[in-house]
This record gives structure tokens, sequence and C-alpha cells, in this order.
């Protein structure tokens, strides 16, 4: 059976809808999206939907144009198609046609937001009538609404207390006043001049963020610590602000902006993919703007509420030369501590693994010399025997300016491998001084020559000096060093190095 009251409903909606679009024209529409994520630190709920999810790491300042009619003096206007996650406290609302004769006196945002629950709670302590079905017939009655939490409490017009799901039959005698579809600005406007303004409105809303995916593909070099990649970056827009935006102008700001942290989360509602591919049209012109960079896209875009869209950032830079580095590090890291540590067994890791890195400058001549905002990296290798790619590795990127180096972690290697051990340690405490003697072993199983950076971290006290040694060393900063050892295939390499601490 259809309940009374779920058609009463449809109607109320409609009646609004319609409301709503005779009470504005629209016009064109601005859009600059700002995120405040973690490079490549997004969970994949956030853009395939899933419930309630994480909250939005961004925002958006949004900017529409409408023509409205104005009589002069004071006129009560409604926009009734802002986002639901606006922040009411950053509206700007001007005439574009007589600014300076036209002031807003008052502002005001309405989110009472038309529903069942809300209907009904009008109508507590008021009379109302309700069908409700028994066996195979329909029992009507009427009397006096008490409550509604967790169901319907009726006083019944013969004196008894009835109480019934909230999806019984409810038929209402009229529409109460204040209830509105959608959240909605409503300004107090005082107008010099009457007849048709173009009118600006603005505001920041919540909901919305983007960031870079950038798609790499590996080629060998020459050697085998030489290569190349061709680097592609598309643009991923999230829109769960509660507003879909069409024929909008998009700009997208790179950089750090500083914004005022609030406590809390930001609700988030439930949210549907569409990845849309980028046309063959105007695509983003980069600028500097103030100390960021602004992402301005040279088309129209439509941005549906509930969606995650992709365009493309730049063309794929293709042939940027590149460097793979294989780095072993046996010891924990610096940790900070305010004396030597003067444990003899501290920094015994068993670590075998040797890390995979990638290296390249992002520079003109290098094929690429664009600014990349932050984002997440992937690179992948086309396997020759079905022209596939194959996924290798991934890591997240910082905004990194022109001429700037990229360093990518990739993994471990599979066929090299480390161990480090402690050979002599000694200590006196009445001078103060501590020698430790380290050996490191990298083990090459590959076909092919490699070379391995052995990075040693000299974590027990800031002053040390390194008394003997295998290799040749760099001295990275106050408390690394890295030892090159080239291998052959198949080969074994060994450093052995004594280091003296004092304090």
């Amino acid at each position: 059976m259809n309940h009374p009251i779920r058609p009463l409903l449809a109607l109320i909606l409609a009646a609004f809808a319609g409301a709503a679009t005779a009470q504005t024209e629209t016009g064109g529409q601005a859009i600059t999206i700002y995120s405040t994520s973690r490079p490549g630190a997004l969970p994949p709920e956030l853009y395939r939907g899933g419930g309630n999810g994480p909250a939005i790491p961004g925002y958006a300042v949004v900017r529409q144009q409408r023509e409205l009619a104005l009589q002069r003096g004071r006129n009560s206007v409604r926009f009734n198609d802002v986002a639901a996650l606006i922040d009411p406290t950053t509206v700007r609302f001007e005439s574009l046609t007589d600014p300076a004769g036209t002031r807003v006196l008052e502002q005001n945002f309405q989110f009472d937001l038309v529903n069942t629950q809300r209907l009904l709670e009008k109508y507590i302590d008021r009379r109302i009538s309700v069908d409700q079905v028994r066996g195979s017939g329909v029992e009507s009655f009427s009397g006096t609404l008490l409550s509604t939490s967790g169901g319907i409490v009726l006083k019944r017009d013969d004196g008894g207390i009835q109480t019934l799901p909230h999806n019984a039959g409810v038929r209402l005698p009229d529409l109460p006043g204040g209830l509105i579809t959608r959240p909605t600005l409503v300004w107090d406007v005082n107008a010099s001049r009457a007849g048709n303004h173009a009118s600006r409105v603005s505001y920041q809303t919540g909901g919305m963020t983007w960031w870079t995916d950038y798609n790499l593909t590996y080629q060998d070099g020459t050697d085998a610590n030489s290569c190349k990649l061709d680097v592609g970056a598309w643009v991923s827009i999230v829109n769960k602000s509660g507003a879909g935006y069409s024929d909008a102008r998009l700009k997208l700001v790179a950089g750090d902006v500083n914004r005022v942290q609030q406590p809390g989360r930001v609700p988030a509602a439930a949210m549907a993919r569409a990845s849309i591919a980028a046309e063959a049209a105007p695509g983003f012109e980069e600028k500097e703007f103030f100390e960021y960079h602004l992402y301005t896209l040279g088309r129209p875009v439509t941005l549906p509420d509930n969606s995650t869209q992709q365009f493309e950032l730049f063309p794929v830079a293709r042939g940027v030369p590149c460097e793979k580095t294989l780095v072993y590090q046996g010891t924990p890291g610096f940790r900070g501590y305010g004396g030597p540590v003067t444990d003899r067994n501290y920094g015994q890791t068993g670590n075998r693994k040797v890390d995979v890195f990638l290296s390249f400058k992002n520079g003109q001549s290098q094929n690429l010399g664009q600014p990349l905002p932050a984002g997440r990296i992937r690179v992948s290798k086309l396997d020759p025997a079905d022209q596939t790619l194959e996924f290798i590795g991934e890591d997240s990127l910082d905004h990194t300016p022109r001429n700037e180096n990229v360093l990518i972690r990739m993994g471990s290697a599979f066929d090299v491998v480390g161990e480090r051990r402690q050979v002599n340690f000694s200590i006196d405490t009445s001078r103060k001084t501590m020698t430790e003697e380290i050996e490191v072993k990298v083990r090459n199983q590959k076909k092919e020559a490699v070379t391995v950076m052995v990075r040693e971290q000299l974590y027990r006290w800031s002053h040390w000096q390194i008394t003997s040694k295998s290799h040749d060393y760099r001295k990275d900063d106050a408390r690394t060093v890295m030892f090159p050892v080239k291998l052959a295939a198949g080969a074994e390499g060994v450093v052995r190095y004594s280091v003296t601490y004092t304090w």
C-alpha cells in the first residue's frame, strides 16, 4: 500500500524545486579548489564511494553570477542552490551593475531541510490522521501527535494512546512553513536602482579536493644504473560538497596555503565515481601566483555532486633521463638521544634488504621542467612478451619546483642483499671515548654488474672520526656517510671501517 505521507512529501519537494528554478537564473560559475591532504595519502575509499567514508581534505572557493530583478529599496534575495558544506561566514554578495548603490543589510543562511521527520515534528501537539494496515484492511483514525522519537505516539480522539512505527501512513492537513529542500542563502538587499542587476556570489565550501596522479613508464638504459622515463600527470577532483557545478571555469591552487584549522571533522556524504578522460581540448595553463602555482583549465567543466573526475595536467614528457640507485642501510638511524649511545648492542637490526630508488631532474633540458604539484607517483614497465605495462612501484611526491631533483623509492631488490655486523667495540668512560668497528657485506646475485651505496648512520654521538676504512666514502650530512660499492655479476663486496666517538 502507498502511504499518504510519501506522495505528499514528493509533491512538496516538487513544489519547492519548481520555486527554486523560478527564483534564480543561472549564469557563469567559477571554482578554485585547494587541497590540504598529505601527498599520496588519500585512501581509495575517498574517491570510489562507500558510506560515510573519510572527510574530504580540501576546500573550494565558488563564484556564481546571476541576473536578479531588484526593486528600488529593500529586497529579499534567495539563493537556494549553494553547496551543503558552505562556510556561511565566507559568503560575499555584490551587484556588478550598481556596486556603489547596492548594499547587503542582513544575511541569513537557512539549513532546516525538509524530510519526513521534520514534517512530523512540525505537527507535535497538533491533530493528524493515520491510516494503518490491519490484516487485509486499513484502519483510519485521528488524534493529537505527542512525539516522533523512536516512532509515532498519538493521543486518539477516544482518549487512548496509540504507538505507531515511523512508516505508518500519516495524513497532514496542510503544509507547515519554515521548511526548505536545500541550503539557502537569504539577503536583505537595499538597491538604489530598480531593474535587472548582474550579481556575483562567492563563498568557501568544504567537501572538495584535488591531487595529482603521476604515471611513469620505465625504460632500461645503457647500463644497470641508467634509465629513461615517460612522465604523465593527471589531476583528480573529488566533489562531495552537496552541490553540482555546470559549465564552470576551473582553477587549482598548488602550494601550502595556510588556513585556520577547525576542530572536529566535516561529515562526508556518499559518493559515486565517474572517471572522465580529458578530451582533445585546451588543457591547464600554469602560472606563478603569489608564492603558489595556479592551474587554469582552458575549457569549462561540469563537476556533478558526489563524483570523482580526472583531467590531464600536462602532455606526456617522454625520454626523461633517470638514474637507478641501490642503497643498503643496516643501521636503525639517528634518533636524537641527549647523550652518547654506549649500549654495545644498539643498532644490530639484521636488515638484509637493499632498497631501490629512481631519481631524475625536473628540468627543461631533461624534457620536463614543469612545476609538479604534490601527489602520488606510480611507475610501470613494459613487458615485451605481451606488450603490457606492469606496475613496479610507487611513492609520494611533495610540491616540486622546476630544476629540482625527484627521488622515488620503488621497493627492495630481489637479487641484491646485504648484511651488517659489529666486529669490535670498546669504551673508555674516563677518557670519554668509544670505538666501534663495522663490517658490511653486499652480494649481487644478478647477471649484470651493479653499484650499491652502503649508507651508514653514525648514530652513537655527534662527534666522530673514521680512523680506518676499506673504501672511500662521501659525507652526506653530520651523521651520514655513503660507501659506493661496485659489484660484478655474482660477486660480493665487503666494506669495513672503524669509527671513534668522543664526548
